[in-house]
This record gives C-alpha cells, structure tokens and sequence, in this order.
C-alpha cells in the first residue's frame, strides 16, 4: 500500500472498536469402538450367528459361458434376472471391491449381505472391477451359496457393466 492509502484506511477505521471474540473449542468426537474380529465367535444370539455365514472356496457352480453371467435360484422366476439385466431395478447399496483380496472381499460380501437383508434392501451392486478377473470369478459362487440371494445378473452398463453384479435379495416380511 501507499503512504496516502494507508492514511485513508486509518481515518476510516478510526472510530471502531475491535470485536471480541468469544473462541468455541470443539469437542472431539469419540472414537467408534470396533468389533474384535477373531477366529473363535460367540454364537450366542442368533444376530451373531446369522451375522456369521462362511462361503466355500472349493465349491463351484455351474455358469453358462455363452452370454452374460446371471443367475436365478430355483423357488424364484426366471423373469428376476432379466428385469435386472434390463436395468428395471436399481441397486440402493454399492459395495466396491476394487483394491480388495478375496479374502476381503468375503468378509465385506457376508457383512453386506447381513446388513442389507436386516435392513429390508431389496437390489445391490457389487463392484469387482476386472482386472486380473480374480473377484469376477469367485464371487458368483460365492453369491450362490448365500440363502438370502435370490438373483444376480451382470449389471447394465449405468451400474457397472462387465465389472460388476446387480444382486436381488430376499427381504424380510414383517
């Protein structure tokens, strides 16, 4: 600033009182206590229990390799895993699998899985990107051996295309 700018702004001010600053000290938040996650589980409720499902590795199911990846369980419509192919419903939780082991990526799955079924949600999608297709081919077997899937097909390309499953789910009548 010039000398002349200088005294303008201090005629100008010249008259006001600086305020007082009353200084609020945020709280910090707690931090959240996580579930200790071990090799032995108490089952003593059954929120536990079903909250604690294992999928195989060594099962296998069979896949039609011509076409798109889906799948329909046998008490369901076939007509599910086209309204899904179609896009008709839209997934209301995403899990992204991308940077995940397989190992990870099962223990997020069962923990979707629990939630979204407790939760009454009816469609999710799954990102597991492709890559070196090491999620792409585990994860429909694993979809298979959950009681709660009803439906899977690979999603339309507004969901994820060849990089992702939308997943219909059983949802809990009240």
């Amino acid at each position: 600033m010039q000398d002349d700018d200088r005294d303008i702004f201090k005629q100008v001010v010249a008259g006001i009182k600086p305020l007082k600053q009353d200084k609020l000290v945020p709280q910090k938040p707690k931090p959240a206590v996580k579930p200790k996650i071990g090799r032995s589980y108490n089952c003593e409720s059954d929120k536990q229990a079903n909250a604690h499902f294992i999928f195989s590795d060594m099962y296998q199911a069979h896949f039609d390799s011509v076409g798109p990846l889906k799948y329909c369980r046998d008490d369901v419509p076939s007509y599910l895993a086209k309204q899904l192919r179609r896009g008709e419903y839209a997934p209301e939780w995403v899990l992204d699998c991308h940077g995940m082991t397989k190992q990870e990526m099962k223990n997020e799955l069962v923990s979707m899985l629990f939630q979204a079924h407790k939760q009454h949600v009816h469609c999710i999608s799954i990102l597991h990107g492709v890559g070196s297709g090491v999620l792409k081919q585990s994860l429909p077997h694993y979809l298979v051996q959950h009681p709660h899937v009803q439906a899977f097909h690979q999603a339309p390309l507004e969901y994820g295309g060849h990089g992702a499953l939308l997943v219909l789910l059983d949802v809990i009548e009240d």
